[in-house]
């Protein structure tokens, strides 16, 4: 049965004194059984710390850390019941691939043939029992993947922890290896910490999202919700590909029949009751307009098949629009935008919070 983890007020800091350092500011995460969370942010943020400290590697400077019920922080990691699928592959050379994946039930002196059947069954479950008798040199990187997390896989632990598994492919192989790791997650329904710089790989494989920055959690919620409604400007532009298109202006009427003015146009928008403000659009609320009063000249036309993206530096900033793929537009040429009235997204212009 998939067990439960709680992080409670998990605070790490290096060194002391004057030269200490905090890495982590008071984190607190209930993740459910059977839960995908992902731990998201950009290299520094304080993220794979934190899944060292839930493996047992680092121990925090205060908090608490229960795993099923059970506060963990002191107790060794090979008592923890944790499986970690890393980044390297970290597989035994000279074993083949039904040893590499077995040796953890071998060292807890699980007999030989219940010990058979799990390799079979994990292998199965990983679509490689074909390759249960070769050796690590003679697999690609996506079956030295799959062979790392069938190791992890075989001991059925409480927790299975990810450390940005999917860096070293290429990009083509990183699409098939996510899809494999969420139809694995729905097999096996451990509960799964993954840590990862990638928002792509965080918005189509987590449950839920945890955005953190300088170790301070931002925000956590589902994909969905992290998209639409992100709690401050970092989360907004760090979360989608193109980022969010932001907006810094003065608001003349709020209400349902707003006006938002900034340097070079003006919107016609249901406006929060402040005088100042950023106004946050995906570049899919973004739209060319030949009718438009708000104008720019297009520097920049991306195809992208299903897609074609169009950067316009307006007045008040560079703009992304998402268009269709047939759009016929050139750099050099001056561009309308109007935006959707149903998609707003409203910032503190100071702070960066979101004005509900």
């Amino acid at each position: 049965m998939a067990s439960s983890l709680q992080i409670k007020g998990i605070r790490k800091v290096y060194g002391k004194g004057a030269s200490a350092v905090e890495v982590l500011k008071k984190i607190d995460i209930d993740v459910a059984p059977g839960e995908f969370l992902i731990l998201v942010g950009p290299s520094g943020c304080g993220k794979s710390t934190l899944l060292n400290i839930i493996a047992g590697l680092e121990e925090p400077t205060e908090g608490q850390l229960l795993i099923g019920g059970s506060d963990v922080v002191g107790v060794a990691p090979a008592q923890r019941d944790i499986a970690m699928v890393f980044q390297s592959y970290a597989l035994y050379p000279t074993m083949t691939v039904a040893d590499n994946i077995g040796f953890a039930l071998e060292m807890r002196k699980v007999p030989k043939d219940v010990r058979t059947k799990r390799i079979h069954e994990v292998a199965a479950m990983l679509q490689i029992e074909h390759l249960l008798d070769r050796r690590p040199a003679q697999l690609s990187g996506g079956q030295r993947q799959r062979v790392a997390m069938g190791r992890a896989l075989a001991r059925d632990p409480q927790l299975f922890l990810f450390d940005e598994p999917l860096s070293n492919l290429d990009a083509k192989l990183r699409v098939e290896m996510r899809a494999e790791i969420k139809r694995l997650h729905h097999v096996a329904g451990i509960t799964s910490v993954y840590v990862t710089h990638d928002q792509i790989e965080a918005m189509t494989l987590g449950s839920r999202i945890a955005v953190m920055k300088d170790g301070v959690l931002q925000q956590i919620g589902t994909p969905d919700e992290i998209y639409r409604r992100p709690a401050n400007t970092y989360v907004a532009g760090f979360i989608g590909s193109p980022t969010m298109n932001f907006i810094q202006g003065k608001v003349q009427q709020a209400d349902g029949q707003g006006q938002f003015v900034f340097e070079g146009g003006s919107l016609d928008l249901p406006c929060p009751a402040r005088v100042e403000a950023t106004l946050g659009q995906r570049p899919e609320h973004i739209h060319l307009s030949d009718d438009a009063l708000w104008r720019g000249e297009v520097i920049l036309v991306e195809p992208t098949g299903a897609d074609t993206y169009v950067v316009v530096k307006t007045a008040v900033g560079l703009m992304t629009v998402r268009a269709p793929a047939n759009t016929k537009i050139a750099v050099g040429e001056t561009a309308g935008l109007s935006v959707s009235s149903r998609h707003n997204n409203w910032f503190d212009s100071q702070t960066g919070v979101r004005i509900a």
